[in-house]
């Protein structure tokens, strides 16, 4: 069962060189795993801000948002993500549009994500049980993987009057019409459980 919380506050050890705090205004949304072959991790969901962007560290799977953040029309919703480390599997991260009700039993989005072996997926959510694949997982060499331990990856999803580009890295992975897809709407992100991801430069430009 799905459940809204409010933004956790990360603790910080003292000597923490970069002060981090709840995200003002910004709201989650739990999608507890219902899988016993794959569970959450322990603890609770950690949500801050942290530099210049936002940090999360999910046990759980999330949606984050902040109501005040929409687009429509023709926009081009960017953001760039830094995985801190590889999961034991695959789990996948990255932006979330087109969102509704996110707080209800009605909840809507669309969300373009990518996971450390270097394939995306885009998927649309409608209401708590309801969850369709609009591209099914697809490698791409554009995506970085974590050879090193971490990996940073620059997502975009370009909305145009008759489609739909996905891009990583600046180079469009995906394009598809854009009838039947709802993205007008709040914007924000979604990590799936296991993860620690860091967010910057999250944005809509025109």
């Amino acid at each position: 069962m799905k459940r809204y919380v409010h933004v956790a506050v990360l603790a910080l050890a003292v000597l923490a060189p970069i002060v981090a705090q709840a995200p003002q205004g910004w709201k989650l949304r739990v999608d507890k795993s219902t899988s016993a072959s794959d569970p959450d991790g322990a603890g609770a969901i950690k949500f801050v801000t942290m530099g210049t962007g936002f940090h999360a560290t999910n046990p759980q799977a999330a949606v984050y948002w902040n109501p005040a953040n929409t687009a429509s029309g023709n926009y081009t919703l960017k953001g760039r993500f830094t995985l801190m480390k590889p999961s034991g599997h695959n789990n996948y991260y990255g932006l979330a549009f087109g969102g509704s009700d996110l707080e209800g039993a009605q909840q809507s989005y669309l969300y373009f994500l990518i996971a450390q072996d270097g394939s995306f997926l885009v998927k649309k959510r409608d209401g708590d049980a309801t969850t369709t694949n609009v591209v099914a997982k697809t490698p791409n060499a554009a995506i970085q993987k974590p050879e090193t331990g971490k990996s940073t990856n620059a997502l975009e999803v370009r909305v145009a009057a008759d489609k739909v580009d996905f891009a990583v890295n600046g180079t469009v992975v995906h394009s598809m019409p854009k009838a039947g897809l709802k993205t007008d709407g709040i914007y924000g992100i979604r990590v799936n459980h296991l993860l620690e991801v860091h967010v910057e430069d999250l944005a809509v430009t025109k």
